[in-house]
């Protein structure tokens, strides 16, 4: 945010805990609740936030996702690189094929580093730093570490990044010219994160994990408020997320909900949110089918989408929370599907999207079929990341 631009402050007022509602002060870096282990999220002064925070206050802001300072934290000393206020194209050629008046894509491959890891890493190193982190550490498919090392690199703080070793080499690029150390751990990122716990800490080491800290989510959930604003304050009828730590479906039902208790909003109608995963790791859809309240871990979890392979999510309970509430679905489909829907997209609407934003397509095509999606419902598919970023698209012959 530019410095002749003075930022309204934080509303941010405590910690709670998803699970047991214990209430945390937020005058230290906290991970998962101290007293049963849960996620806990972030709260605000909703009443002071109404107070400065409105669509014509918003006008006169920066185009970057802290143009929500009111509820997001540290705002008046973001480390930024501009992420944020992607854009949402209406996606005609693609919506005509599939049968769709009302069709858009939210691209956040154009954020910092190529995907929508940009929002949560900003927020959650700014943070970090703020409360006097010596070092980073996560464990990471792939986009989030190279954020982590972004960011990481603005702060002026080391990055330990613990990857699987089969990450393509672009993101391990990305990481290493950012100056993260990479770890290799034979494994999924589960084993990842287990590999990076084992290890010592050391003094001031702040772990910065999906969900095991509050604040990654904050970023993420930009990505909703920045839908009602770009929506005319009107929210869609469905949001077709690739899910695989579900951080950022947690965290834009989380902002919708916000939005609607500041009177922003111009109907109470939320949208279904609707989780996508891979056919070869879906622990969530297996749970929501079953109408279990959490999710088991999904054995040799095997995708091409690195950023679906994630075999179980510490925000097991909050997203399928957020599925039901909604009156949402959750579907997997294969990775040719997924494949055919990069392809999809990138020819009929120019945008090259990550196998995960691929999916999306994929899933629409089969809601679509299934008569789940109207012809005349707002639609909105996010695209996650960068097709640049993987190596290959398995159905695509390059000469």
């Amino acid at each position: 945010m530019p410095d002749s631009i003075a930022a309204p402050p934080s509303c941010l007022e405590a910690l709670e805990c998803s699970r047991c509602g214990a209430r945390l002060d937020v005058d230290r870096w906290h991970g998962l609740c101290p007293h049963c282990g849960g996620v806990l999220l972030a709260r605000y002064r909703l009443a002071a936030a109404a107070r400065t925070l409105s669509p014509r206050a918003l006008l006169e802001r920066p185009p970057s996702q802290w143009r929500f300072a009111e509820l997001l934290p540290a705002s008046r000393a973001p480390l930024t690189l501009g992420e944020g206020m992607t854009p949402l194209h209406r996606a005609h050629r693609l919506g005509r094929a599939l049968g769709l008046e009302r069709l858009y894509v939210k691209d956040e491959s154009l954020n910092p580093t190529g995907s929508f890891k940009a929002r949560g890493l900003s927020v959650a190193v700014t943070v970090a730093a703020l409360f006097g982190a010596r070092r980073l550490a996560l464990p990471s498919a792939g986009n989030a570490g190279g954020a982590a090392a972004a960011y990481g690199a603005l702060a002026g703080l080391p990055v330990e990044l613990f990857l699987p070793s089969d990450t393509p080499w672009p993101f391990r690029l990305e990481a290493a010219a950012c100056g993260a150390t990479i770890h290799l751990v034979d494994g999924d990122i589960a084993d990842c994160g287990r590999r990076m716990r084992e290890t010592a800490a050391g003094e001031g080491r702040v772990d910065l994990s999906t969900l095991r800290e509050p604040w990654r989510l904050e970023g993420k959930k930009t990505m909703g408020l920045e839908l009602a604003e770009q929506l005319g304050w009107e929210l869609p009828d469905a949001v077709v997320y690739p899910t695989g730590g579900g951080t950022g479906l947690v965290g834009m039902w989380k902002a919708f909900d916000e939005l609607g208790r500041l009177g922003l909003l111009r109907s109470a109608r939320r949208p279904r949110m609707i989780a996508v995963q891979a056919a070869g790791c879906a622990p969530i859809v297996r749970a929501f089918e079953a109408w279990a309240e959490q999710a088991t871990r999904w054995e040799r979890p095997a995708t091409y989408a690195s950023g679906l392979r994630v075999p179980s999510a510490i925000g097991d309970r909050l997203i399928l929370s957020a599925l039901r509430e909604s009156r949402g679905a959750a579907l997997a489909v294969t990775d040719a599907e997924m494949a055919a829907g990069q392809l999809e997209l990138a020819r009929s609407e120019g945008i090259f999207a990550a196998p995960e934003g691929g999916a999306t397509v994929a899933a629409l095509r089969a809601l679509v079929a299934r008569g789940a999606i109207g012809p005349d419902e707002r639609v909105v598919l996010f695209n996650t990341g960068s097709g640049l970023k993987v190596p290959s698209v398995p159905t695509l012959h390059v000469p």
